[in-house]
């Protein structure tokens, strides 16, 4: 086996559904036979499929079953894995720059780091972009990482107590939702049944009619990015079990428990959700002179590396990939999946000095879950010519399955069975809802 010293290294720097795929493959094929040293980087210790989040915000789900531990993934897969946080690339010395780690009590853990590479992918994904409205950031909750998730389930969780112990309480929950794409209307149908479900644990004081929950889109629909036969099937079910929905409003500030509209309105709540949009972390725009757009994504050739230097690649939701038509290829897991798959054969065509191949992206349609009450969505590919609207428990099984295909990438076949077993017996074992 060559010096590990010599062998050339690929840094993948976020850990997200592509990154993570993409460093598993490498390890599994490279970095098991000692031909290339591959190092994942991520500011966090496990990892969690993003699209799940509103569940786990909930209680719906309980991650410690389904997170994935990026030290142990890494040693099971031959590639390593360093915690932290990108702050900048040298790109003349091939380096990645990370920030001083520091612990919970804001103590200096290791200093500012340098880690060498001879390609490097970027694979950070995205946050909610609040487009500079005041007081978003201080008032509403994202739902960007597991943290963000986390504080919002104990919110939600202390507001329902105060139901329950204080006799004098206002009775209503009530929770505004900014933004009505996928996010923001699986969040809604989600946190409808947890409410539904809370009431066997101990809240018998409340149930779904306490659950006041308005959902804002500043567009004429909800789901604007998805088909309209898609949105107007979300938008019935969503109104079929009490979500009240505002079209055509703008919000234009954010205070304690308050949303302003553009139209001077003041709308209350006790819990507020921003969901309005994404956007590539502000520290990314051209960062080491590389080449962004106005929500910092870096701008990629048809290989999906970077316009500006063919040795680092991007991926996902920070890659801007124009197609042909002029469409840029969505911020979804589908395409983070794609990019991983053909990230993957042009870095091992970079190092056995072969000719790279040209991203295409395929879309096979769009799905949005309403929890138990419904999913909706379109299926596109060889099952017919254009796309193919399927919704309940079809759709369902088509929703799953992306997830499933995510762990297959991730553990194989047969650990992402035994996987799905013990999530069912856990099911069995455990409560419905993760109450702590």
């Amino acid at each position: 086996m060559e010096n590990p010293d010599t062998l050339p290294r690929i840094v993948i720097v976020g850990g997200g559904a592509g990154g993570l795929e993409l460093a598993t493959r490498l390890g599994d094929k490279l970095g098991r036979k000692g031909k290339a040293q591959v190092v994942l980087i991520d500011r966090n210790t496990t990892h969690v499929w993003k699209p799940l989040l509103h569940e786990i915000a909930v209680g719906t789900m309980d991650e410690g079953v389904d997170a994935v531990s990026y030290r142990g993934h890494a040693y099971a897969h031959h590639f390593h894995f360093r915690v932290g946080s990108l702050t900048d690339i040298d790109r003349e010395q091939r380096q990645v720059v990370l920030a001083p780690l520091s612990d919970d009590e804001g103590k200096e853990v290791l200093p500012s780091t340098r880690i060498d590479y001879d390609y490097l992918v970027l694979a950070l994904g995205s946050i909610s972009n609040d487009f500079g409205t005041p007081g978003v950031r201080d008032h509403c909750t994202y739902l960007d990482s597991l943290g963000q998730a986390h504080k919002f389930r104990n919110r939600l969780l202390n507001r329902l107590l105060q139901i329950q112990r204080l006799p004098d309480a206002n009775k209503d929950v009530h929770v505004a939702i900014v933004g009505a794409g996928a996010t923001g209307v699986e969040l809604s149908a989600e946190l409808h049944l947890a409410v539904t479900e809370f009431h066997h644990y101990g809240f018998d004081a409340v149930s779904s009619e306490h659950l006041r929950l308005t959902l804002i889109e500043a567009g004429e629909r909800i789901l604007p990015a998805l088909p309209e036969r898609i949105s107007s099937a979300a938008h019935r079910e969503l109104q079929k079990i009490g979500v009240n929905i505002r079209l055509n409003t703008r919000i234009t500030a954010a205070h304690h428990q308050q949303l302003e509209t553009g139209d001077g309105e003041t709308l209350n709540a006790d819990l507020m959700v921003w969901a309005a949009g994404v956007k590539v972390p502000d520290f990314m725009a051209n960062i080491a002179g590389l080449e962004t757009n106005r929500i910092n994504q870096l701008k990629v050739n048809e290989y999906l590396q970077c316009t500006r230097d063919e040795r680092i690649f991007a991926l996902g939701d920070c890659a801007e990939f124009v197609q042909a038509d002029g469409s840029r290829v969505p911020p979804r897991a589908q395409s983070a999946h794609q990019m991983a798959n053909c990230c993957y054969s042009n870095l091992r065509a970079s190092l056995d000095g072969k000719k790279l191949t040209p991203f295409r992206y395929k879309d096979h349609g769009s799905l949005v879950s309403l929890a138990r009450y419904s999913t909706v969505g379109n299926l596109m590919g060889n099952l017919s010519r254009g796309s193919l609207f399927i919704e309940g428990h079809m759709a369902r099984f088509a929703y799953v399955s992306l997830y499933r295909m995510h762990q297959i990438a991730l553990h194989g076949l047969a650990r992402t069975g035994l996987i799905v077993l013990t999530g069912r017996i856990n099911r069995w074992l455990k409560p419905r809802l993760k109450l702590h």
